[in-house]
């Protein structure tokens, strides 16, 4: 399929340089066509259809918190007084 989108391209491309600028669009909205089509051609699964498990886009109640801070600097060193 990136064949496909890259011939669509290059095609646009040489078609643009030639003047003939309403193919070459038209190569560029097939294209743009194809991307979509390959996109969700490959984050689809019959397991869970269009979805992408491995990103988290739910809200939790309580995010994780760390324990103690990792870093701690004083209003003094901030802005470069004497501590």
């Amino acid at each position: 399929m990136m064949v496909a989108v890259f011939a669509l391209l290059s095609l646009a491309l040489v078609l643009s340089w030639f003047g003939r600028r309403s193919i070459a669009m038209l190569c560029i909205f097939l294209c743009l066509a194809v991307t979509v089509k390959e996109f969700l051609w490959e984050i689809h699964s019959s397991t869970y259809g269009y979805r992408m498990p491995w990103i988290q886009t739910r809200y939790m109640d309580t995010p994780p918190v760390a324990q103690q801070p990792i870093v701690y600097y004083s209003m003094a060193q901030v802005r470069g007084g004497r501590a």
